[in-house]
């Protein structure tokens, strides 16, 4: 089945149309999807051929952190419980500020919630400056005050409000300050709560319509559930499925008959995690996992214990090969903690860690497969426009860096055995002219 109108593609930079197209497309109207200034407006003209599911509201392109690009249809019975289940989380609806891209489902999503709110919500542009953050925040005029925020932000803020204890006034104005994309470190909770920030902890995803686990229990409707290590979830908000992959949809949806006969859809997060005590702790991404000399090793959860060593916030870890261990975890991190995130920390590059600090904090915590053997520095991570670290791009440049080295290191070899073999044609010719010599000598 398709939907009845064809796709419409709205510029984000055109709020008016955004938002305008957004609220008809949530009362029946034509389907949206929201471009990004750069796309390439070929992939647009392709996305508009597909067929979409029956009911699609919304399209969200998506290449996430693997580089796989996805475009996730969702229907406004999906966007509104999810908008809904956010605003009875937090005792009422309220005004937005919005700071992250509107392309993802992390910005739409606050402009569906205003739509429902009937408020305005008002739009932080530009490089991520705290001050400039602070000052639009005081412009909202709502009783009920709401942001979204990814961690990098969060960590800026919070190092400007520590500076300037007045401005964390503005911070706690806020009745929530949401804060998801990526695991936020018990440090930074921390330092936020000790500033009294209303911190909330939110886990989604596009497929989710946004978060439906605010502080590791279900919003609305929404049911957890752990299968062979993996997050499943289930419930209004999700998702139509992929447009123009049924494959793709088939394996991430599943139904499946609850206990009590009634047929459930879940969707298949590809991520690790727990319930405790009916609380779910998010572990990292299966995929995200490696073999270390038998050993298996979350590269998510090396991170996690990374971060928490000071100047090593923002880094990432990878695999890499390794003669004897199959693979070793690799960190990569910023020459000046934070950079190109808007999130740069004010201590020196050597008020970091030694990196020997982090192998043993890593060894006591994880193990020894999980003991990183090398570390890279870079001017800038490459990060996705939600913030997230971009594992694709940067799992290709280091295997440009490994190779240009593999070709140095056989440069240098066969510099060697030329050399060796310059030496050895030397060698012999220098004898034999010595020998030539002696015999002349011994012959007169």
């Amino acid at each position: 089945m398709t939907a009845p109108h064809r796709l419409r593609a709205i510029p984000t930079e055109d709020r008016a149309w955004l938002t305008a197209g957004l609220a008809d497309a949530l009362r029946g109207g034509a389907p949206v999807v929201p471009v990004a200034p750069g796309t390439d407006p070929d992939a647009i003209v392709a996305l508009q051929q597909q067929d979409l599911p029956e009911g699609t509201a919304v399209v969200v392109r998506t290449s996430g952190s693997s580089g796989t690009p996805k475009a996730v249809a969702l229907s406004a019975d999906a966007l509104r419980a999810s908008a809904e289940a956010t605003a009875e989380r937090f005792g009422g609806h309220g005004q937005w500020l919005v700071a992250l891209p509107t392309h993802l489902i992390s910005g739409l999503q606050m402009l569906v919630r205003s739509d429902l709110a009937g408020t305005q919500p008002v739009f932080f542009d530009g490089r991520f400056e705290p001050a400039a953050f602070l000052e639009q925040a005081e412009t909202l005029d709502a009783d009920r005050r709401y942001v979204s925020l990814v961690p990098v932000q969060l960590a800026r803020l919070i190092d400007h409000v520590e500076q300037d204890r007045s401005a964390a006034d503005v911070l706690r104005r806020f009745d929530a300050v949401l804060v998801g994309g990526q695991s936020v470190s018990v440090s930074l909770r921390s330092r936020a709560h000790a500033l009294g920030i209303a911190l909330t902890r939110s886990y989604g995803m596009s497929e989710t319509a946004g978060g439906c686990v605010y502080d590791g229990v279900e919003i609305g409707d929404t049911r957890v559930r752990i299968r062979a290590g993996e997050v499943q979830l289930a419930g209004s908000a999700l998702a139509l499925g992929y447009v123009g992959d049924q494959e793709l949809t088939d394996r991430a949806f599943i139904t499946e008959a609850g206990r009590d006969g009634v047929p459930v859809r879940w969707y298949r997060t590809g991520d690790s995690g727990e319930l405790l005590g009916g609380m779910l702790t998010v572990t990292g991404r299966l995929d995200r996992v490696i073999i270390s000399g038998g050993v298996n090793v979350s590269l998510d959860e090396v991170e996690r214990v990374v971060r928490e060593q000071s100047g090593w916030e923002h880094a990432v870890a990878l695999g890499a090969p390794h003669p004897e261990w199959g693979e070793r975890v690799s960190l990569v991190v910023d020459v000046v903690p934070g950079a190109g995130t808007g999130a740069a920390v004010e201590s020196a590059p050597d008020e970091r860690a030694a990196f020997e600090r982090v192998q043993e904090v890593l060894r006591a915590s994880l193990g020894p497969a999980a003991v990183p053997e090398w570390v890279t520095e870079v001017d800038a991570i490459p990060r996705l426009p939600g913030g997230k670290p971009d594992y694709a791009a940067i799992g290709e440049w280091m295997g440009r860096l490994r190779s240009s080295f593999s070709e140095v290191r056989r440069g240098d070899a066969a510099h060697v055995h030329d050399m060796r073999a310059q030496g050895d044609a030397h060698g012999e010719a220098h004898g034999d002219a010595q020998g030539d010599a002696h015999g002349e000598k011994d012959q007169t």
